[in-house]
C-alpha cells in the first residue's frame, strides 16, 4: 500500500470515529507502529490531524482538507481500476449522452470507454476532456467552462453550473469524496459540489463512483441525498454493516 493510500485511509477513519489509535492502525495495515507514528506525524504537520497519546484525533479545519489530483491517483489503483470495468455495465446504449464528472476514478472509466459508444460526452474534468478528445471516435466530447481549480483539475463556477442546468442527459457518472445515510454525497469545496449537484440534476440515471475508503466519511458539503442517486459502485472494502445501511436507505450497492 502506498503511505499516501494509507494516509487517506487513517484520514477517513478519524473523520468517522473522531479518533484512531497506533495500535489499531498498525493491527490493521499490517504494518509496525513505528509506520503509522511517522504517518501521524506527516498528517499532524499537514494540520489534517492532532497527535494525541497513544494516536490521534481530527484537527478543526480537516473538512477542507483536499489532496491534489496527481497525489490521489496513486491510492486505491486496482479498487479504482475494478469500479471503473463495473461501470461500463452502465454505459447507456450507443449514440447516448453521458456527463463524466472530475476525479482518478471517473478518469479511469473514461480511458475504458470503447471508442464511439457515446454520441455525446460532457466533462468538467481537463485530463477527462482530453482523453476522450483523443481517439473518440465520432463522440463529441464538451468540457463545461468556467473557472479550472488547480488541485483537482475541474472546471467550476457559475458557467459550468448554468450549461449543465441548460442540459438533460442519460446518465452521469460522478465522483465524491464522502458518502454516509446520514449527510448522502459530500466533497469538501462548495464550487465542486454545486457542479456536482448540477450534474447530478441534469441525468436521467446518476452512477456514483467511489472506493471503500470514502463509506461512511461526511465532507463539509452535501451535493447529493442518498435518493437523488441510484447506483453506487464500490469496492470489497465496504463493511458489512455499511453495506446494508447503504441499501437500506434504497440504493442500490454494486460491489466491483
Amino acid at each position: 500500500m502506498y503511505a499516501e493510500e494509507r494516509h487517506r485511509t487513517i484520514v477517513n477513519l478519524a473523520l468517522r470515529h473522531d479518533r484512531v489509535s497506533v495500535a489499531d492502525l498498525a493491527s490493521r495495515f499490517d504494518v509496525t507502529t513505528e509506520t503509522i507514528r511517522r504517518d501521524l506525524d506527516v498528517l499532524d504537520k499537514r494540520g489534517i490531524l492532532r497527535r494525541v497519546h497513544g494516536g490521534a484525533v481530527v484537527a478543526e479545519n480537516v473538512a477542507l482538507v483536499e489532496t491534489a489530483l496527481t497525489e490521489r491517483e496513486p491510492a486505491f489503483v486496482a479498487q479504482k481500476s475494478r469500479i471503473a470495468e463495473a461501470a461500463l455495465a452502465y454505459l447507456p446504449p450507443a449514440g447516448s449522452t453521458a456527463i463524466l464528472d472530475a476525479g482518478t476514478t471517473i478518469g479511469r472509466l473514461a480511458a475504458a470507454v470503447p471508442p464511439g459508444s457515446l454520441g455525446t460526452v460532457i466533462t468538467n474534468s481537463v485530463p477527462v476532456a482530453a482523453q476522450l478528445a483523443v481517439g473518440s471516435g465520432s463522440t463529441q466530447v464538451h468540457l463545461l467552462g468556467g473557472r479550472v481549480r488547480g488541485i483537482t483539475q475541474a472546471t467550476v463556477g457559475g458557467e459550468a453550473v448554468a450549461a449543465l442546468g441548460r442540459l438533460r442527459c442519460d446518465v452521469a457518472f460522478v465522483g465524491t469524496n464522502g458518502v454516509s445515510v446520514g449527510h448522502g454525497f459530500s466533497t469538501p469545496d462548495p464550487d465542486e459540489a454545486a457542479v456536482k449537484e448540477a450534474m447530478v440534476a441534469a441525468a436521467r440515471r446518476v452512477i456514483v463512483l467511489a472506493d471503500s475508503s470514502k463509506i461512511g466519511v461526511e465532507l463539509l458539503v452535501t451535493f447529493a441525498p442518498l435518493a437523488a442517486v441510484d447506483v453506487l459502485i464500490t469496492d470489497a472494502g465496504v463493511s458489512a454493516h455499511d453495506r446494508a445501511e447503504l441499501v437500506g436507505a434504497g440504493i442500490e450497492v454494486v460491489i466491483a
